[in-house]
């Protein structure tokens, strides 16, 4: 077999396709392990919300709780990209990005994924269990919402609504972790995270508006078309304002603040260069969300130590 054999389009020239051992590599593929760009999307909310929880506390959130976050949301990314995946094997075949994907390709069958989709999702189980009762309902709570994104984008010009309120449930883990509860500031930076997906994954979704025209999928992309940079503007300034108000909420001072102002700049960059209408320069700018997320952290992490 070819160095190249069973390689997923779009990801191409990463650790999997030249380190892992082959019989492993579709699996990894399944997981995105060869794209960790969404397990990290997927996780700034978790560490946003468990930031937000230092910040009222007046510490640094629980390193313990840091570290089962990380193994959470690539677990749990792997598995809800899994299922994405099952859901979306006969779709893939039509698209140009998608078709050497694992199922399509033929690289793994129908049952083989979905143990391994079981898997996955047992080890987010098992982390799930090492917090408190009140958290557990919480990422419980969150499964009804994953199973249903993949059918959205087949009914609805706006998917990433719901993938907004997927990708940003860790918003709403954090802080229980540490208090046991919910309470508003949490609850606001859901909403805040909500507005940051929608925008994000808008900018992802412009890589595929041509094959979504011709299959008949819907994105807000699509919907949005010439109007995405204002619009983009508008949910971005959306998830700063929001965000803003939780950490306020919480007792953030000016070293939040300092790195909410730097966020806000990284997503006001984003704006300024989107060219709708080069593909990897809009991978580019998605993938930059992870930076723009970490400085947010950075910034709760330092405010909770002083």
């Amino acid at each position: 077999m070819s160095e190249s054999a069973g390689r997923v389009a779009d990801a191409t020239g990463n650790w999997v396709d030249g380190l892992a051992p082959a019989i492993a590599r579709p699996y990894l593929r399944l997981a995105r392990l060869d794209r960790p760009i969404g397990s990290w999307l997927l996780l700034m909310p978790c560490w946003w919300s468990a930031g937000l929880a230092g910040m009222h506390a007046g510490h640094l959130p629980s390193p313990w709780h840091i570290v089962l976050f990380f193994i959470g949301a690539f677990a749990m990314r792997g598995a809800g990209c899994t299922w994405n995946d099952l859901v979306d094997r006969d779709l893939d075949t039509k698209v140009e990005r998608t078709r050497s994907r694992p199922i399509p390709s033929k690289q793994v069958t129908v049952p083989q994924a979905t143990l391994f989709m079981l898997a996955q999702a047992l080890i987010g189980l098992l982390v799930l269990l090492q917090f408190n009762t009140f958290t557990i309902f919480c990422g419980f709570a969150s499964l009804l919402v994953v199973a249903i994104y993949p059918f959205m984008k087949r009914i609805t010009y706006w998917p990433q609504i719901v993938l907004g309120l997927a990708f940003s449930w860790g918003a709403l883990i954090g802080w229980p972790a540490a208090f046991g509860r919910l309470d508003w500031p949490a609850l606001v930076l859901y909403a805040g995270s909500i507005s940051w997906v929608i925008a994000y994954d808008t900018i992802y979704a412009h890589q595929d508006r041509e094959d979504d025209m011709m299959i008949g999928i819907k994105s807000t992309a699509l919907l949005f078309g010439e109007n995405t940079r204002p619009i983009l503007a508008a949910f971005y300034a959306g998830a700063v304002l929001l965000i803003g108000a939780a950490g306020l909420m919480a007792g953030g001072g000016w070293i939040f603040l300092l790195g909410l102002a730097g966020f806000a700049a990284h997503l006001a960059w984003q704006v300024v260069r989107l060219n709708i209408d080069d593909p990897a320069h809009c991978l580019m700018l998605f993938k930059s969300n992870r930076d723009a997320g970490l400085i947010l952290f950075g910034a709760m992490l330092l405010q909770a130590a002083v």
